[in-house]
This record gives structure tokens, C-alpha cells and sequence, in this order.
């Protein structure tokens, strides 16, 4: 088939949470001027092999979000969504607020601040919960406490040295019942540090995880007792992040870096 018989679909990769290309957390970014198939969309996003890639329709207002990982649609993916705000502000010329509609966690909005991007997410709700022999077994290392949010566990170590040294049992943690783990400390020069494992979505390690900061800011807020907090996710690529509670929400500020742009050409049906 010639590519001219093809849909083109202008492609972005956007390393985010990073103030340079090769670290942070690499998001893939679709941008749509009309519907497109929902399993076009999850083989795009499994072509590209990235930990999410997002689509938006710029047809709409609010412009509408959804976010694929290589095997499934998930409800909330901060790094693609701080990506995907990137490419309409910097590619599109777009100066406001930007608004995303989402169809699982409702409107979303991300503003530009200098040379960074805030997202303004719902803070997650965290409920305390037993520790369980196969957590520890699985992480490698004693757990100070666990709570679970609408998604995720988060499973609190003792220090930043046992976050950065861990060396999970994917196998093992695919079978729990959430989309993904997260292991966090107290930093030592930030605030508060994690890592974020999603095996159960195709996704062993996440190099750095925005939505998991909506449970985090709240969890770290209530233990420090401050509403502002420096983190830092603690994959190879690391990435840095400001977070805050603002009533309902949380802000969660970082950078990003283009890598690439093109296109991508999608077979007619």
C-alpha cells in the first residue's frame, strides 16, 4: 500500500518531567482533528512501545485526552498529559490555559509558567491497609506502612538508599489487584522520592509517573505537614517534580524536552 492511500497523523515524542532530552519520562503525543478507532488507537500505542502514549482531538473544546499504554487505556497518566500540553504550547501556539477533557477522570487543565508546565489534577483518596508477607517479599525490603489509592498501592520504605536499590518481582506484583506500586521514601535533598511499577499494564518501571503524585502529595503532605513538596522519581532516567494541594487538587509542576516529531500512517478502513 502507498503511504499516499494512508491517514497521516502528526507525531510528537516528548520527554517529560526533565529539563533535558534522554531522562525524565518519555510520552508519545497523537494529535487527532477527528475520531479515530479505539483499537487503532491501542496499536499505535503498542507500535510505538512507549510506557503511554497520548491522543488528543483538537476538534473539540475542551480538547479531549486519552492515554494508551502499550497494552491498555488507562484512566490518568500525568507525564503524557504534561507532554501532550507541551506540544500545543510550544508546536500549536496555543498562549491560555489549556483544557483537556478526559473520559475517565473528567476536565484537566495544565497552565505554562516560564519554561514549566502545571497540571491541575484531583487529589486521590489513600486508605490505610495491612502489610502483607508478599509485599515484602516481592520489593525486597521492609514496609513501614501501606495505603491504597483508587488504583495503586503505596508502599512506604525506610529510607531513599532501599527506594533507589530496589529490584522488584514483576511476576509476583502483575497478580496483585492494582494498576500499579509505589514505592516511596523521605529524600534526602527533596522532599519525598518514589518509584512506580506497573507490570499489570505493561509497563515493569515507569521513569516517572505524574498521576501517582496525586497520591503522593497528599500521603507526604500529611506527613510533613506542608503543602508544597520537592520529589524526584527515582528510575534510571529520574525526573523531578513540584507538588502541591490546593484544596481538591493537586498541582504538579515539571519540564519538558522535545525529542522528536513526524508522522505516523495509519491504513484506511
Amino acid at each position: 500500500m502507498d503511504i499516499k492511500d494512508r491517514t497521516r497523523i502528526p507525531f510528537y515524542q516528548v520527554d517529560a518531567f526533565t529539563s533535558k532530552v534522554f531522562s525524565g519520562n518519555p510520552a508519545g503525543v497523537c494529535v487527532l482533528e477527528g475520531p479515530l478507532e479505539d483499537g487503532i488507537m491501542q496499536q499505535i500505542a503498542a507500535e510505538n512501545n512507549l510506557a503511554e502514549t497520548a491522543f488528543i482531538r483538537t476538534d473539540l473544546k475542551p480538547f479531549q485526552i486519552r492515554w494508551f499504554t502499550p497494552t491498555v487505556e488507562v484512566d490518568l497518566c500525568g507525564h503524557a498529559t504534561l507532554a501532550a500540553a507541551y506540544v500545543l504550547f510550544i508546536e500549536k501556539n496555543i498562549t491560555d490555559i489549556i483544557r483537556f477533557q478526559s473520559l475517565r477522570s473528567g476536565e484537566l487543565m495544565v497552565t505554562a509558567n516560564e519554561d514549566c508546565l502545571t497540571l491541575d489534577f484531583p487529589i486521590d483518596q489513600i486508605i490505610p491497609i495491612g502489610i502483607k508477607n508478599e509485599w515484602i517479599e516481592a520489593i525486597g525490603s521492609p514496609i513501614l506502612e501501606a495505603y491504597t489509592g483508587r488504583t495503586d498501592l503505596i508502599l512506604r520504605v525506610e529510607n531513599e538508599a532501599f527506594v533507589k536499590k530496589i529490584q522488584p518481582d514483576f511476576e509476583s506484583i502483575k497478580k496483585w489487584p492494582y494498576i500499579g506500586v509505589i514505592v516511596t521514601a523521605k529524600g534526602t535533598d527533596v522532599d519525598f522520592v518514589s518509584r512506580f511499577f506497573g507490570p499489570a499494564v505493561g509497563i515493569d518501571e515507569d521513569p516517572v509517573t505524574g498521576s501517582a503524585h496525586t497520591s503522593l502529595v497528599v500521603y507526604w503532605s500529611q506527613k510533613l505537614k506542608k503543602t508544597k513538596l520537592k520529589a524526584r522519581q527515582e528510575s534510571k532516567r529520574q525526573g523531578d517534580l513540584l507538588c502541591e494541594i490546593n484544596g481538591e487538587r493537586a498541582l504538579i509542576t515539571g519540564n519538558a524536552q522535545l525529542y522528536l516529531k513526524g508522522e505516523i500512517y495509519v491504513p484506511n478502513h
